[in-house]
């Protein structure tokens, strides 16, 4: 129960990366130039398709953490702006952040968006960041789903919170929303526009199945405007032939100019487009219901074991995938050890506050649910 880590390739995947490979051991160079582009633009068109807009606002990745870093430390602000963003959000944000100020001279705020987790409520979370947005606000980042303790956040109640104040705003004074989504992208069923934020940054090798070292990050049209590039691409073919010819290659933003160009892992980036395929084919409304269902049947089991307490809270548009929750007298490194040695992988939050983490996704069965909560069980 690890897919929150990294997941293994199901078949589809597998077979394109394969596929890939071969063609570019075989010919490297010819395989590259006569498809390079063109699949590259099938997995950006499959990852637009999938969030619900057009590909140009699409820029792939390798990760959430260069998804993050990428938009975040490329953000147009200045001396007398703020960033805010929560405690409870992950080092990623917090390093691009201190990166962003610390180039810029903008700063940086924190708040929490809960005193206690087991009293957070959706209307709850909303009142406190519009409380605390000031009229420096620049960027509000936050993440979608938790990995400390599986809290999903009302992204869709906070965006029109935000529309609200934008819209006694200035556009060059709108409060941006930035998003690591990587533990509700591949879970839930919203598109891009249902979530309502400016920038989305999500890893492909966890929920979505994808292949390893693959990413995205979706840019709204204001967006777009709001940050620049930092490494130079190859995805926007006008960019290199501008200065090719000596000529300005100031261009407007899209999702291929903000891809870091160079070298890639070519036969995993190309077989994205099956990861997203392989998603739709199932259905996402099916694996959004799957998930919940089987996490809220692991939060279930655990809380009725005498000494654990679940810590990921039990409503599921609270949650999502990740189910959290802590052993009494016990070190979670020690629970996750005691439940490796019998064959169900865990995790730890690397957070100053850990708990233990599974995160049962569709890759798992019932009987699998009811053998991890017997293994917990069995270590108490």
């Amino acid at each position: 129960m690890s897919t929150m880590l990294i997941t293994s390739h199901p078949a589809p995947v597998r077979e394109a990366i394969g596929r890939h490979r071969d063609a570019l051991d075989a010919d490297p160079v010819a395989y590259l130039e006569e498809n390079g582009t063109r699949l590259t633009e099938a997995s950006r068109a499959a990852a637009a398709s999938y969030l619900g807009m057009h590909p140009a606002h699409v820029a792939l990745t390798d990760s959430t953490t260069m998804g993050v870093g990428l938009i975040y430390t490329g953000l147009k602000v200045g001396p007398g702006q703020e960033v805010l963003t929560t405690d409870e959000d992950y080092y990623v944000t917090h390093e691009s952040l201190r990166h962003l100020t610390d180039a810029t001279g903008a700063t940086e705020r924190r708040i929490s968006l809960f005193d206690d987790i087991s009293e957070a409520t959706d209307g709850g979370i909303v009142q406190r960041i519009v409380d605390a947005i000031r009229p420096e606000t620049r960027l509000l980042a936050l993440t979608w789903v938790h990995s400390s303790t599986g809290l999903k956040i009302p992204v869709g109640s906070i965006a029109v919170a935000l529309q609200e104040i934008n819209a006694g705003r200035d556009e060059q004074d709108h409060v941006l929303f930035g998003l690591d989504a990587v533990h509700g992208f591949g879970v839930e069923t919203d598109s891009f526009f249902d979530l309502g934020v400016d920038f989305l940054m999500a890893g492909c090798h966890k929920w979505l199945f994808g292949p390893r070292g693959t990413g995205i990050a979706a840019i709204s049209e204001r967006g777009l405007g709001a940050v620049r590039p930092i490494v130079p691409t190859f995805d926007d073919a006008r960019v290199f032939s501008r200065w090719y010819a000596g000529e300005d290659y100031a261009l407007s933003n899209n999702g291929r100019t903000l891809t870091p160009g160079g070298f890639k892992d070519f036969e995993h980036r190309w077989a994205l487009a099956e990861a997203f395929a392989l998603h739709e084919e199932i259905g996402r409304a099916r694996v959004a219901e799957r998930t919940h269902t089987l996490a809220g049947d692991l939060k279930d089991a655990l809380a009725g074991i005498r000494g654990v307490s679940v810590v990921t809270p039990r409503q599921p548009g609270l949650s999502a995938g990740i189910v959290c929750f802590d052993v009494e007298g016990l070190e979670p490194e020690e629970v996750v050890s005691r439940l490796r040695s019998r064959s169900v992988v865990a995790s730890v939050a690397p957070y100053p506050s850990a708990h233990v983490r599974l995160t049962p996704s569709i890759r798992n069965s019932e009987a699998e649910i009811e053998a991890a909560a017997r293994a917990v069980r069995s270590i108490i």
